[in-house]
């Protein structure tokens, strides 16, 4: 498990079936690895494809998900290896739900998080997922 701040961090599978005790809140963004919920913890699969391009409906739904759970709580994005698609939706949810610009995410993460590799296209993704949400928004 790697911090990326005092409330959020990225695992791998392993961390995702045994969290840290301090971990209240598991996100688990593996499509091949569904897993039963840790005990005691808020739990979501919302499942990626390792190396292809985020799916924005999914991108929506999972920083939706984590935007729901984070007031006094801890964060974390499992997927197989915690290196792609938990580091792509951290820094979605860094650049959707924090405000930050995608290359300062980038920067956060990948210096937290050694060896972060986030999915191909993922600045343009969010964009796309931005502009959904304003939309959706703008019409409530």
């Amino acid at each position: 498990m790697h911090l990326i701040n005092e409330f959020l961090a990225v695992g791998n599978a392993e961390d995702a079936v045994k969290p840290a005790r301090l971990i209240t809140v598991v996100l688990n963004v593996a499509a091949e690895n569904q897993i039963a919920p840790p005990d005691g913890r808020a739990y979501a699969w919302i499942p990626f494809k390792e190396f292809a391009e985020a799916d924005p409906v999914h991108l929506d739904e999972a920083v939706e998900w984590l935007e729901q759970h984070q007031n006094g709580n801890r964060l974390m994005v499992c997927c197989r290896a915690g290196m792609g698609r938990s580091v792509s939706v951290v820094i979605a949810y860094l650049c959707l739900a924090k405000a930050m610009l995608y290359e300062e995410a980038v920067k956060l993460v990948s210096a937290r998080r050694p060896g972060a590799t986030p999915l191909p296209n993922l600045e343009a993704t969010i964009q796309f997922v931005r502009m959904l949400r304003e939309k959706r928004d703008g019409a409530t």
